[in-house]
């Protein structure tokens, strides 16, 4: 199996990381690829399934328009709307703007600009989860800004990174977790490595964007103050004080509230080339590997289960949909047998029950506590197959994300759109489609479809919202970090 142990070694990984940054994650270049010429799909079925992700991305925009336009989200079923917090941020068009720009929607696309340039503002009196939003509007309007060049869309991204920069100021560096867009004040005592790392890429495009290096060093500063604190084994924990730095949940996984602390320490190196991600990145990943990996269930499976940060002792056997976003990180990484063997796993969850619930026991295949029976229409199965497919070039893994787009089809599709399930055994509907079917969901599935000659997206790198964002710049700029070393 495939190793890197030591960041002194990197030219192979660095080499890997950038080639399969361009032809995996990337995958509509202008350079011709071997995948290309060997996935033994034809191009009228591509062609076939474009139309029909781009005519389910349309019906879910549809009932978005008629029932919650200048709302968050859409309930389809009720014929309604509904905000996340007591005013609109225009989740759904905001979220929605790089995928309708991918597949070439000019009316949706006016639509959507229409919306934002006429009723996005940021001068609200009311708390923000400043990671969720960093990830949706301000990689969303950062995304937009690349990909229409309207200038308009910078403007809001700056008026709003400028209004959640509060959140750095703990005395640890760590921030904190809400931050209340008209004041400034600052909430959410405790947080977790998501809410510390998974905004690094944003603020990172906005610094260089700018010229302005605050945005970068600040988010920085805490992800370098997070990684300070690692356990004796390397890994993260669940749930850390920003004030004094002491972890109140020691318990280390790769589910939500971890996922893409993991995730941005790779891209932030993709995207940055600051060698510091590297470093902590491999660390991190050794760690998840040697600790949380679990190849005990079934022979040629793979899962990643949970531990203890500082014994590794292994205390769950817990995998979820949340956790298969640690595929993109084997591919990424060149790990193609570890990336195959965890993609059989992901597969068989999915398809136990026709789709996946949220998480799972691995040793059983149950739910993994009451409630657990959910699909929530999540992006990062069919995300890590479209990886695997791109990286191995095996068209089992293109007809498995093929039957995972059939699935949300089948069972989520309702008259006036899409939305969730309660229950994936019984198929219950759950009536609601959060903006992250736009922004992901659908996105991933038209990827494997999409003709190669396309779009030119070699320059691109996606955010964990699918947020495309331009790999444009020189690689050795890593920012001031206010002079942390």
């Amino acid at each position: 199996m495939k190793k890197m142990n030591t960041i002194k070694n990197q030219s192979i990984f660095t080499t890997t990381c950038i080639a399969l940054a361009f032809l995996i994650l990337l995958p509509f270049t202008s350079i011709a690829s071997p995948l290309k010429k060997r996935d033994g799909i034809s191009k009228k079925e591509k062609k076939e399934y474009q139309e029909r992700v781009k005519t389910a991305f349309k019906k879910g925009w549809r009932a978005y328009m008629n029932y919650a336009k200048g709302l968050d989200a859409v309930n389809p079923i009720s014929e309604k709307g509904h905000n996340w917090y007591k005013e609109s941020l225009l989740m759904t068009p905001v979220d929605a703007f790089s995928t309708m720009y991918l597949m070439g929607l000019d009316d949706e696309m006016a639509e959507a600009k229409e919306l934002i340039f006429s009723e996005l503002e940021f001068d609200k009196d009311f708390e923000v989860q400043q990671f969720e939003i960093a990830i949706r509007i301000l990689g969303g309007l950062l995304s937009s800004y690349q990909l229409d060049g309207d200038q308009r869309f910078l403007d809001l991204a700056i008026d709003l990174a400028d209004r959640m920069l509060p959140v750095f100021d703990s005395p640890t560096g760590i921030p904190y977790r809400l931050v209340n867009l008209k004041t400034g004040a600052v909430g959410g005592q405790g947080t977790n490595p998501c809410e510390v790392g998974s905004m690094l890429l944003e603020y990172g495009v906005l610094s260089k964007l700018t010229g302005d290096p605050k945005y970068y060093d600040l988010c920085k500063r805490g992800v370098k103050a997070l990684y300070d604190r690692r356990g004796e084994t390397g890994l993260q924990g669940s749930w850390i004080d920003q004030d004094t730095g002491k972890w109140e949940d020691t318990r280390a996984h790769i589910s939500g509230g971890i996922d893409a602390y993991y995730e941005y320490l790779l891209k932030g190196y993709l995207l940055f080339g600051d060698e510091d991600l590297l470093e902590w990145y491999t660390v991190s990943r050794d760690a998840v590997n040697k600790y949380l990996v679990d190849t005990t269930s079934v022979e040629g499976e793979m899962w990643v289960g949970w531990a203890d940060m500082n014994s590794g002792e292994r205390i769950m056997t817990r995998f979820g949909a949340l956790d298969c976003f640690w595929n993109l990180c084997n591919v990424l990484d060149g790990d193609l047998e570890r990336a195959e063997g965890l993609q059989a796993s992901i597969n068989k969850m999915w398809f136990a029950n026709g789709i996946e619930p949220e998480a799972i026991n691995y040793t059983t295949m149950q739910p993994y506590y009451e409630g657990a029976e959910y699909y929530m229409m999540r992006p990062e199965a069919i995300e890590s197959t479209y990886y695997v497919w791109r990286g191995t070039g095996n068209k089992k893994y293109y007809e498995q994300g093929k039957k995972m787009f059939e699935s949300i089809e089948k069972y989520c599709q309702v008259e006036n759109g899409y939305v969730q399930l309660r229950d994936v055994k019984t198929k219950e509907k759950w009536d609601t489609l959060e903006s992250f079917f736009f922004a992901e969901t659908m996105k991933y599935c038209y990827l494997f479809f999409a003709d190669t000659e396309t779009f030119d997206l070699e320059k691109y790198v996606l955010n964990t919202e699918a947020h495309p964002l331009k790999n444009t710049w020189d690689k050795d700029w890593k920012g001031n970090l206010n002079g942390v070393k």
